[in-house]
């Protein structure tokens, strides 16, 4: 497995996101999803990302029950920031300096580890200076319970204030051919300009670039995605010819849309002026996770990035990426 430098964490080149595992895409397996964890070890992928509010807080457990004896090869990376309570019931978000503390210590307990690699604050909370959250985790990089710090669905300029206060090893925010919004925002300009690493989350556009979703009716009744705009009326029919044109372009390699996917983040790492790109697509089945994999070993030429840019060009989906975008890109 290539490998990235993120800041000061090496990790692999394709990571695994454990969310589905245990919520939002339908009902989860557990036996399969510790499958999944140790055949992802396996094969390399040992870059693990979860977080607290994931559940809630039952798939840190899953995570951390799954990496028993074999700590020393996982990067482990959660989250803090979404609260919720024991009821599943979302309490906001909280950037509060002693919350922080807790929760670190919550997830440590959960995941049964003595430190995290890799802890993100999940989203912004607009009613805490970040400078005070940043202080609370340069204090838990400095008592040794975290490696290094991150932050999910950030603007530039919070991430430049975070950064002033202890350094920032990685930002997630989603990014694939279908949202190409940090190219936009000035998001991977600002991790080049200072050295930080980006990881890409739902880099195969929540499943859909797999073309498999052919229909909401392809969801479980209680996928989040039903809810989700891009998947529903006018833009679902929209984003299908989207999705088609890319899997025009898989199938004359004879890889599959997913692969060609995550082919084309990993090839964002390369080209100039971009930081390190990790992308960390999420499943809860070996067979997928296995495919997902092989795509590190696919080649894009030049030509095969020119006709994906007109396939699916900056601002091509249709619908916003969540019902309620408030948290985002603060």
């Amino acid at each position: 497995m290539r490998t990235r430098t993120l800041r000061d964490l090496t990790v692999p080149a394709l990571g695994l996101g454990c969310m589905g595992m245990s919520e939002f895409y339908g009902t989860g397996d557990q036996q399969e999803a510790e499958r999944t964890i140790h055949r992802a070890l396996d094969l390399g992928v040992t870059f693990l990302d979860t977080a607290d509010m994931y559940g809630p807080f039952t798939n840190e457990r899953l995570v951390g029950q799954a990496i028993v004896g074999r700590r020393d090869e996982v990067v482990l990376a959660t989250k803090f920031g979404n609260e919720r309570g024991q009821d599943g019931s979302y309490l906001g978000v909280n950037g509060d300096p002693a919350y922080v503390r807790r929760a670190c210590d919550a997830s440590l307990q959960r995941l049964g580890v003595d430190v995290i690699d890799l802890y993100y604050q999940h989203r912004v909370d607009t009613t805490v200076p970040v400078e005070d959250t940043w202080g609370a985790l340069r204090e838990l990089v400095e008592a040794g319970k975290i490696r290094a710090a991150g932050i999910s669905e950030a603007n530039p300029e919070t991430i430049r204030r975070a950064h002033a206060v202890q350094p920032v090893t990685a930002v997630q925010t989603e990014y694939s051919l279908w949202t190409r919004d940090p190219e936009e925002n000035g998001v991977l300009a600002i991790c080049a300009e200072l050295g930080i690493g980006f990881v890409a989350y739902s880099p195969i556009g929540r499943g859909f670039l797999s073309g498999e979703i052919r229909s909401v009716d392809d969801l479980a009744p209680d996928d989040f995605r039903r809810r989700n705009p891009r998947f529903q009326g006018d833009a679902f029919r929209q984003n299908l010819e989207l999705v088609d044109r890319v899997r025009e372009i898989a199938d004359g390699k004879g890889v599959t849309a997913s692969q060609l996917a995550l082919a084309w983040v990993m090839a964002q790492s390369d080209q100039r002026g971009n930081p390190p790109l990790v992308p960390i697509p999420g499943t809860k089945r070996v067979r997928y996770l296995e495919e997902n994999a092989a795509a590190v070993d696919i080649e894009l030429t030049d030509e095969d990035l020119r006709r994906l840019d007109e396939a699916a060009p900056v601002g091509a989906a249709q619908g916003d990426r969540y019902p309620d975008m408030s948290t985002v890109h603060r």
